[in-house]
């Protein structure tokens, strides 16, 4: 079977899912400590995974394809803020990528990515202060250490020392985490085999996005968009007065609109900085520029500032919440990032297990090789059940149409095609059983071997259990459930269920047969289902990687060769 996923976005996938787990594990609770650096504990971390993967998978591309799922799966979590930690997570894998591009996979490409991938937090929050404040923050900044060069008599311009002084703290964080992950990286090596002797905490769940019952709207985007420049407009080049209504009445909307985008904007830390910085504007701005208004000019180029800052901060909400639609992610899947839709549906299915493995991080502090060689290890594990279960390149293929209009004969013909080209089926139909003038009852026939039992009958009053007016014989599911036992299956082949309906819909009928082979089974599945339930099985059995085929517009010889060129066995 020819995979549409290839290894090496396989493999980003694992790599992107660990560094994610950890994101999720370990931030919540750096986060909650508010401990210093937190953000570079977690790109050293990040740093270490990366690095010492990269020993045992050796493909080129791997570094920013784990970047791009670790960041996708971020932005599952419920946080509305998206874009920083999405082009953090984007630019420390391209700048470790690009280091070992040109240098190499030695100590000097992975030393240097990693003081690169690291310093891009400091110029990360610079830029981000300035898309937020304006460069009114840079005059302010500027003029604080020229009054305090000034104040002290010091000789030496202040303005890059405090700059260059966290960049060389950044830089050994990127060392630290360099040599670290070499360690580990060389740890694996001797490996020779995975093995899970380590579990980590379980006590915190997967995430889970919180837009799922977002009403989506491609207007409301190009709105949103054309308030935030008219806004940007209306601060550079209007009084105050008008302003400050346009910012307040725009945030009010969007409150209304998006519930959770206000949530950063009424935090007591934002206000906080909006009194600082505002306090402080207008002390820079009365010392610089001397007069009777410069305080309240001051003031106004603080609340300004502000003002911005809210816009930003919650425009930046809106816009990420908007950029959800699945018409929009449809589309970029059809880019060249085709293959990270199934990468990413990988990845969330490889996420509570990874999350399980993540140690607590005192664990991780008393000794980090050992620790983090037991995490990363659990990669080739994940590695060698993909590559054992192919389930998630799988196809469910499904024959629609209404009552009676030949769903089920068109399967078993379908059936008979492929069998004929030696292609392993499996699965059962319901043949209808006729008398003389109507409906006697159905049968079920394994598609296999042929054997036919009879399934429901009309007036048959020695079978206890009915559905409708047909009692049900107690031998025909136990045949079926047989017959769609996953453990028969071929993983080449295809299994048939005819038919999926308003039983399987509340948990009755074949339902238990057709989640066990979703969940179990390698083959591809063809089902049967009236037009008017296929979107409710869909969206019941989260069925991915659909082929629907209506019955009236098409024939066997189409479905068997999308079958067989699904399954890999078109000659």
């Amino acid at each position: 079977m020819k995979p549409e996923l290839s290894e090496k976005w396989i493999k980003a996938a694992i790599a992107g899912t660990i560094w994610a787990a950890s994101e999720i594990v370990l931030g919540s609770f750096l986060h909650n400590l508010r401990i210093p650096f937190s953000g570079n504990i977690l790109t050293a971390i990040g740093i270490i995974i990366l690095i010492s993967i990269s020993f045992k998978w050796t493909e080129k591309g791997l570094f920013w394809r784990a970047g791009v799922i670790c960041a996708t799966m971020k932005t599952m979590s419920p946080s509305a803020v998206i874009f920083g930690p999405m082009i953090a997570i984007m630019a420390e894998s391209v700048l470790l990528e690009l280091s070992v591009r040109l240098l190499g996979k030695t100590y000097a490409g992975y030393i240097f990515g990693a003081m690169l991938a690291m310093s891009w937090n400091l110029f990360h929050k610079i830029f981000s202060y300035i898309i937020s404040y304006g460069s009114n923050i840079v005059e302010v900044y500027t003029n604080l250490l020229n009054m305090a060069e000034r104040q002290l008599n010091i000789k030496t311009d202040l303005v890059w020392l405090p700059i260059i002084i966290l960049l060389i703290v950044y830089a050994l964080f990127g060392i630290l985490a360099a040599v670290i992950g070499i360690r580990v990286g060389r740890k694996l090596l001797k490996q020779p085999t995975a093995i899970r002797d380590y579990k980590g905490t379980e006590t915190v769940n997967p995430v889970t996005s919180n837009k799922s019952n977002f009403n989506y709207s491609i207007i409301w985007l190009v709105i949103d968009l054309s308030m935030i420049i008219g806004v940007f407009l209306l601060l550079n080049y209007t009084p105050w007065f008008i302003w400050s209504i346009a910012v307040t009445a725009i945030i009010i909307v969007w409150g209304y609109r998006y519930k959770n985008s206000l949530r950063r904007i009424s935090k007591p830390k934002f206000w906080a900085f909006f009194v600082l910085i505002t306090l402080i504007t207008a002390f820079v701005f009365s010392k610089i520029q001397p007069g009777e208004n410069s305080v309240i000019n001051g003031l106004l180029t603080g609340i300004q500032m502000n003002f911005r800052a809210a816009l930003i901060v919650v425009g930046f909400s809106v816009i990420g919440t908007e950029l959800y639609n699945p018409l929009i992610r449809d589309f970029f899947s059809r880019t060249m990032f085709k293959n990270l839709p199934l990468a990413v549906e990988l990845s969330v299915e490889s996420l509570p297990d990874f999350i399980a493995s993540i140690p607590d991080f005192k664990s991780l502090v008393k000794n980090p090789v050992l620790i983090l060689s037991q995490v990363i290890s659990h990669a080739d594990i994940r590695l060698a059940e993909i590559s054992k279960n192919k389930s998630f390149n799988r196809k469910i293929f499904i024959i629609s149409g209404m009552r009676n209009e030949g769903k089920t004969a068109l399967a078993e013909k379908v059936a008979a095609d492929l069998k004929s080209k030696n292609i392993p089926v499996n699965g059962i139909l319901s043949m209808k059983v006729m008398g003389e003038s109507q409906i006697k009852g159905y049968d079920i026939v394994d598609i296999e071997t042929g054997k036919r039992i009879e399934f429901l009958r009309i007036n048959e009053e020695k079978w206890k259990e009915k559905i409708g007016k047909f009692h049900i014989n107690p031998f025909g599911p136990e045949m079926g459930e047989k017959i769609l036992n996953p453990a028969g299956q071929s993983d080449k082949g295809l299994v048939i269920i005819d038919e999926i309906g308003i039983l399987e819909l509340n948990n009755k009928g074949w339902a238990g047969c057709l989640g066990k082979l979703i969940r179990a089974s390698n083959s591809s599945i063809l089902i049967t289902v009236r037009d008017t339930f296929v979107d409710d099985v869909i969206k019941k059995w989260s069925l991915k990687n659909v082929v629907l085929f209506n019955v009236s517009e098409t024939d066997p010889a189409l479905i068997v060769k999308s079958i067989l060129e699904h399954t890999g066995s078109a000659q």
